[in-house]
């Protein structure tokens, strides 16, 4: 093998290393893309679970919050006024005089509204 054959192969190696070399800084270029985009995401992930994690606490909460008892109404009120003064207040015979005795819509429909 001559010198100058040595000195080619060398030179050709030398090349392929510069390559290989700007392959190299090409792929980490590429990598701290990737880890970069991997850390948003993981930010992006912990945050979208802390919020899902308070709404259902609140959701949760809400659930087993007791039913608050429904005050009865202006309407409701004169209902009973209605019935107490001896009109019917159902819908059979709404405002039609009681013969004095309860009668069983009436009384239905009063107990419904509560």
């Amino acid at each position: 093998m001559s010198k100058r054959q040595i000195f080619d192969q060398v030179s050709d190696m030398e090349k392929q290393i510069g390559e290989l070399y700007e392959q190299l800084g090409d792929l980490k270029n590429k990598l701290a893309d990737l880890l970069e985009s991997n850390h948003r995401y993981e930010m992006e992930n912990h945050h979208l679970r802390n919020r899902l994690d308070k709404e259902k606490e609140e959701n949760e909460s809400l659930e087993k919050k007791e039913p608050t008892a429904e005050i009865p109404g202006e309407g409701y009120d004169n209902l009973a006024r209605l019935y107490e003064e001896g009109f019917h207040i159902c819908n059979l015979e709404f405002g039609s005089p009681r013969q004095n005795e309860d009668c069983i819509f009436c009384l239905d429909f009063l107990s419904k509204t509560k």
